[in-house]
């Protein structure tokens, strides 16, 4: 792309370029996967805990941009940001979902679900208590840590069904409900209604295993 053909989109927005394109300037193209390839490697990452490999998340992410581009029009309610980052996400996440290589949950991020009001006063509840590789811990304590990972992430598979699992899968990635309810092609209320359901479920696994005394 010529310089001063860049320096001159540069000073344009997303949708006065989208306009541009949709009027037979196809460099347009070029510059806005280039100007949007940073976002495309951030999903990748935060999409890298679901199990998938990076590279392939970022070629994936790349295509949803593509579509974005494509398919986008200046007249949506939406910014062809908030588009893009729908676009990008949602074609990752169904690659993921594809390839087999989906995991539930990733329990060495540092992750925390909230357990809601209780007697007026909001408390968080920590879903997976932030447990690094910390080699200097005793053998004694990995495998407890790991016993509790285990019966949580079974707690998850059995309890949980496809859809609370696919809403917990992007939650924990840092969409918000909103966010989730798009990719997932639901509504917002029935999405809400999910991460509320997982959210109890978690809380009432974790506390009965405090209760009763169980690490795995």
């Amino acid at each position: 792309m010529k310089k001063e053909d860049r320096d001159q989109y540069e000073k344009k927005t997303d949708e006065e370029l989208i306009a541009h394109l949709r009027n037979g300037d196809n460099a347009v193209t070029d510059f806005i996967m280039d100007k949007y390839k940073n976002l495309v490697k951030s999903k990748a990452k935060a999409m890298y805990i679901l199990g998938a490999d990076n590279e392939d998340l970022i070629q994936e992410g790349m295509i949803g941009l593509f579509k974005a581009v494509r398919d986008y029009m200046p007249d949506y309610d939406a910014s062809f940001f908030t588009f893009a980052e729908l676009c990008i996400t949602r074609q990752m996440y169904t690659a993921i979902q594809a390839s087999g290589r989906q995991k539930h949950i990733p329990l060495n991020s540092y992750i925390s679900l909230y357990a809601g009001e209780d007697q007026g006063t909001k408390q968080e509840l920590s879903l997976i208590n932030s447990i690094p590789a910390d080699y200097s811990q005793n053998p004694e304590e990995l495998i407890l840590q790991k016993e509790k990972r285990e019966s949580l992430e079974r707690m998850i598979e059995s309890e949980l069904s496809s859809f609370e699992k696919s809403v917990l899968d992007l939650y924990l990635t840092g969409l918000s409900y909103l966010q989730i309810a798009h990719v997932l092609g639901k509504d917002e209320k029935s999405t809400d209604n999910a991460l509320f359901r997982v959210k109890s479920k978690i809380r009432k696994a974790v506390r009965k295993r405090e209760k009763t005394g169980e690490t795995g």
